[in-house]
């Protein structure tokens, strides 16, 4: 059996966990060791038969634990090599430099990263083949574009980023340039971008979609949900019967479940 966990989720912390029973890859690690223990614990897994940490890009919150995990349980890194260059999260045991575009594998788990549009060094979602499934994780995307969506296509169960809705971004207090930022080609998709992709996405296989990264100012869960089942629902999809939509909590375990 295969678990998809996301461990946390949000611009405060992003960390995700997948095993097909044999490979325990860890994907990002914005949490701390301890945080990171302890949700997996939570789940019934345990730290340390982690196999490897894979890096979508070096933000603080994808990245703040991932120097003091890898060094405590003696895990290689993958992340591309702008990424690993921008990381500065000290000495780990082993650096693995990756290529979008170029799959490989974990033990028994494939792995292909795809480039996405983010204010980064060389961001990646990741594609996962895994006990006879498709599975990604794709989060922290300013646009969606045609490239994602043929890497996304024909996956089981997503991570897909809902991380704000557009009316409370703007009437926020954030200040212009970063709200500008946020909605610009290279920020985050809102949840009508995340609902537009979750309705092709279903149309193409998609049993369970995760809503995840979720903005704590200029989002709320319910209203991440509602937009994402309401588009559903026009395109004559049953939410809760042709496919599960949900949204991941901020602090704790959500699993994609099959």
């Amino acid at each position: 059996m295969v678990s998809f966990l996301s461990l946390v989720s949000g611009s405060s912390g992003n960390a995700s966990f997948l095993s097909d029973g044999k490979t325990n890859i860890l994907i990002d690690c914005g949490l701390s060791g301890k945080q990171l223990a302890a949700a997996l614990d939570c789940a019934g897994f345990r730290a340390e038969d982690l196999d490897a940490v894979l890096i979508t890009h070096e933000h603080s919150d994808h990245i703040k634990g991932a120097g003091v995990v890898a060094r405590r349980y003696k895990l290689p890194i993958y992340a591309t090599s702008p990424t690993i260059a921008s990381m500065n999260i000290g000495k780990v045991e082993r650096f693995v430099e990756i290529v979008p575009g170029e799959s490989f594998e974990i033990g028994t788990i494939g792995v292909l990263p795809f480039s996405i549009p983010h204010d980064a060094a060389d961001p990646v979602g990741y594609r996962f083949e895994a006990g006879g499934e498709s599975l990604a994780v794709a989060t922290d995307i300013g646009r969606m574009n045609e490239y994602i969506m043929e890497n996304l296509r024909g996956c089981h169960r997503l991570i897909l980023e809902s991380n704000h809705d557009c009316r409370m971004l703007e009437c926020g207090p954030y200040p212009s340039a970063l709200k500008k930022r946020i909605r610009g080609e290279f920020g985050h998709l809102s949840n009508d971008e995340a609902a537009e992709a979750a309705v092709d996405l279903i149309r193409s296989g998609a049993e369970h979609i995760l809503l995840g990264h979720l903005s704590r100012e200029n989002n709320m869960p319910q209203l991440a949900m509602v937009t994402a089942e309401s588009a559903a629902k026009s395109a004559g999809i049953r939410p809760g019967c042709d496919a599960v939509i949900n949204v991941a909590s901020r602090y704790s375990v959500t699993a994609v479940s099959s």
